[in-house]
């Protein structure tokens, strides 16, 4: 009989999950207030679905009047009406009138279960009004409410440019995509001029120490990495409290945070873990309560790694935007990532007063990172794509590179002898991430990456580069253009080669 009344609540809300808005709120909800207590009890469903609608759909200028018939439920005397209420009040923009109500029924009910759904609506909305009352009653609840304030008070920020003088025990995991770990060692070796050295690398993953003090801004120097994150330790889960509130974990925080200290934790690869990540956050306010578990626009991030003798901690900045790219602007569908185009610039070489090409530059990521290395004189970038030239452009001005001219074209690559400074033997570097068909349709990706290779060898002058992603085995069918470099790089669940080569 239960499970038959859950089907039928579930189907229920489907249904009202499914009208629009002006049908739910104008015919389903006075059904709902004209209803008895047993059918009130029934038809709950209509309580969620008006949560969840409105935060989709619902018009803004009726959230108070939708907020005022979800505080009139809570003093309902039905008990599964009331708790449905409180679960809707976060999602229709509760503020402090709401917390006051809640926190008011906290204060009459007896009812175990009710004091934690109760508890649970101000894990999201409480704020100084839960924080006055919740000290040694619900430690999740004031943990939230005290991060709800700081937010409230001063969001913070990461301090980049701090230096951290105590560098013991400090390791530094720079992950990206696998097969560029050779190329990450090479830019620590070159970028970092001894701060940094390697101790270990495996799959995406590239491991580092300090020699000397060091700030986040010197770690983000290096370009071709996609996080960058410490190890605060590694053993069973039980231990991931004592790794996450340690002395290290305090020094790393302290040094680089400005203003309260705020975070939110994840186990990778394991998606939503959210009982394991209420039973973490809880132990690690216990152990430390100046770090505070905040899912909502934290600074840091501590991510849960699995590893082979058991699972990792990982203290990572949470940098929106990436600083090291924030002239990424805009973006369209499958443009390059701007690590593997800073990658792919730095496989590119030095450069002298270089003419460089991309024959398809999307959002313009390989230019920019080629122009940001120095060394290049003019930039063209030419795609089929209106958005993708305007997307470009944009970018690109961005980037602020006044000293190199950027001439971006809406043109086949194939006619590049029409555009001025593209004619045959111009250009010193060709440089691009061809659509590969997995995102943007290709007739045929062979005779695409056929034609590139005939036309790098018409436009390229001699000792001149072509560094592209291949999707294919194949090589180049010209005598003229000699492989120099081959590196098999992750694209996202497949595989292609990073290739680097030069006409003869």
């Amino acid at each position: 009989m239960k499970s038959e009344k859950q089907n039928a609540g579930k189907e229920l809300y489907q249904q009202l999950r499914a009208m629009p808005w002006e049908r739910l709120w104008g015919g389903e909800v006075p059904r709902f207030d004209r209803a008895t207590q047993a059918e009130r009890a029934e038809r709950v469903a209509v309580i969620r679905a008006v949560g969840v609608v409105f935060s989709e759909s619902g018009p803004r200028e009726l959230g108070g009047e939708v907020r005022r018939w979800l505080r009139n439920l809570l003093n309902d005397p039905v008990e599964k009406v009331r708790r449905y209420a409180m679960n809707a009040l976060p999602k229709v923009g509760a503020g402090r009138d709401e917390e006051s109500e809640l926190l008011a029924l906290l204060k009459k009910t007896d009812i175990d279960r009710e004091k934690k759904f109760l508890a649970g609506a101000l894990d999201k909305i409480g704020g100084e009004q839960t924080l006055a009352v919740a000290q040694g009653l619900f430690p999740r609840t004031e943990q939230k409410a005290r991060a709800a304030v700081a937010r409230s008070e001063s969001p913070g920020s990461i301090r980049m440019d701090q230096p951290l003088e105590d560098i013991s025990g400090v390791r530094i995991h720079l992950r990206g995509r696998r097969g560029l770990e050779g190329m990450l060692r090479e830019e620590v070796k070159a970028v970092a001029r001894g701060q940094f050295r390697v101790l270990d690398q495996s799959d995406g993953l590239v491991v580092i120490e300090p020699v000397a003090p060091f700030s986040l801004g010197d770690v983000y120097r290096m370009r071709c990495f996609g996080t960058a994150g410490f190890c605060l330790g590694t053993g069973r889960v039980g231990e991931l409290a004592d790794f996450m509130a340690s002395p290290l974990a305090l020094r790393l925080l302290r040094t680089f945070t400005e203003g309260t200290i705020r975070y939110r934790l994840d186990f990778v690869s394991k998606g939503h873990q959210r009982g394991a990540v209420r039973e973490l956050a809880s132990r690690v306010y216990s152990l430390c309560p100046e770090i505070l578990n905040d899912p909502r626009s934290a600074l840091w991030a501590m991510d849960i790694h699995p590893a082979q003798r058991g699972e990792m901690v990982e203290l990572r900045p949470r940098l929106i935007p990436d600083p090291r790219f924030a002239y990424r602007l805009q973006y369209i569908p499958a443009a390059s990532h701007p690590p593997l185009a800073a990658a792919m610039a730095r496989l590119a070489g030095e450069m002298d007063e270089e003419v460089v090409w991309d024959p398809f530059c999307g959002s313009g990521v390989e230019l920019i990172e080629c122009a940001l290395r120095g060394g290049v004189r003019t930039v063209f970038g030419t795609d089929l794509s209106a958005e993708a030239i305007a997307t470009a452009q944009t970018n690109f001005a961005a980037a602020g590179i006044a000293s190199v001219e950027a001439k971006f074209c809406c043109s086949d690559f194939r006619e590049h002898a029409a555009i001025e400074g593209l004619e045959a033997g111009r250009v010193g570097l060709i440089i691009t991430n061809p659509p590969l068909g997995m995102r943007v349709p290709v007739p045929s990706i062979r005779q695409l990456i056929a034609d590139l290779f005939s036309v790098a060898a018409v436009a390229l002058r001699p000792g001149g580069r072509l560094v592209f992603v291949n999707p294919l085995r194949s090589g180049s069918p010209h005598p003229r253009l000699k492989l120099q470099c081959s590196q098999t790089v992750d694209m996202s669940g497949f595989d292609c080669r990073m290739e680097m080569y030069v006409k003869s």
